[in-house]
């Protein structure tokens, strides 16, 4: 391989357009060889990059963030990434709507879908744009508020849900939406605003919450924690006197204090007796997994989890006051 286009490669996150490829010295053969042979996978028309990396993209985030890189290798006019492919690039937790679309914004062109590439028509400002991965991104709430417009509910609420985890307010939040006075699906963008919270870790737990507004139960508080003189934990919602955590993979890959990753063992040691913890203090639990908070099985998990708290309820209500010398009052916040 010529040393300038592994040079190149080096400079694009592993990605070469076809173009770039001639200009340093390869044939239009060598490159069709190159993809014959399994040493270079299509990306997109015209852009190319190392099999092994191709491969190696195995989520559907890390897919869509390889092929929006491929597109905006493309684009020959001034612009900054924005929406999903802001995001992606910002390390967002998102729920991508269907139908992958790369997202730019230009501040003098009008809208338009060409070639899986929205151009954006909107102004931004200077303090709107950072710098990540070395691309020019539009920021996170910026970023958060442009994908509630643009897809509404449930993508917005996990949006603003993950930047406002991070750290950024509703200050932040409500002033670019002040700038948004006239713009297409502002108040779309509003009402996923209000129904943001900013203790949702992950975007199985937003939908959770969501989840559990749909069948009335409320006030939800999330990031509930409890503390004793044995141990402490918390809880990813709580409602009343029941308690809600969502079962991910990632959270049971978690290693222990000493950076020991946990076995399927350790795992279901801890998690019940962590468990059987909060239920010493007269809390109920629900259990939640992927397929009862997005799919065809959020009905069946309403009903469930209706009936489980209605259980707790029934047998020692919704106060909490007596549990008021072991609640942290403190809020848990990102690692």
């Amino acid at each position: 391989m010529h040393a300038k286009i592994l040079g190149i490669m080096a400079t694009q996150h592993g990605l070469v357009t076809r173009q770039q490829a001639i200009g340093a010295g390869l044939l239009a053969r060598d490159i069709d060889r190159l993809v014959r042979g399994g040493v270079w996978a299509l990306v997109r028309r015209g852009v190319y990059a190392d099999a092994e990396l191709v491969a190696a993209a195995t989520t559907v985030a890390a897919r869509q963030q390889l092929r929006d890189r491929a597109a905006c290798l493309r684009i020959t006019v001034p612009f900054v990434r924005s929406h999903e492919t802001a995001a992606l690039e910002l390390g967002l937790g998102l729920l991508l709507p269907p139908g992958r679309t790369t997202h730019v914004t230009r501040p003098c062109v009008g809208s338009h879908l060409r070639w899986g590439v929205k151009h954006h028509l909107a102004p931004y400002r200077d303090d709107d744009v950072v710098e990540v991965n070395g691309f020019r991104v539009l920021g996170p709430a910026r970023t958060a508020v442009d994908i509630a417009r643009e897809h509404g509910s449930p993508y917005g609420e996990v949006a603003i849900d993950r930047v406002r985890w991070n750290g950024t307010s509703l200050a932040e939040l409500e002033d670019v939406l002040d700038r948004m006075r006239s713009w297409p699906c502002r108040r779309r963008a509003i009402a996923c605003l209000e129904q943001s919270d900013a203790g949702a870790e992950t975007v199985p737990e937003t939908l959770m919450r969501l989840l559990l507004e749909e069948i009335g139960l409320g006030p939800i508080q999330t990031q509930f924690g409890m503390r004793d003189d044995r141990r402490e934990a918390w809880a990813d919602a709580r409602v009343g006197r029941h308690l809600f955590e969502f079962d991910g993979h990632v959270k049971y890959q978690r290693p222990d204090g000493s950076r020991r990753l946990l076995t399927p063992e350790d795992i279901l040691f801890e998690e019940k007796n962590r468990e059987d913890w909060f239920r010493g203090h007269r809390l109920g639990m629900s259990r939640l997994i992927w397929t009862d908070v997005w799919g065809p099985g959020r009905e069946a998990a309403k009903t469930r989890i209706r009936r489980e708290y209605d259980a707790t309820t029934a047998l020692w209500g919704t106060s909490i006051e007596d549990l008021a010398p072991y609640i942290i009052r403190e809020r848990r916040r990102a690692a």
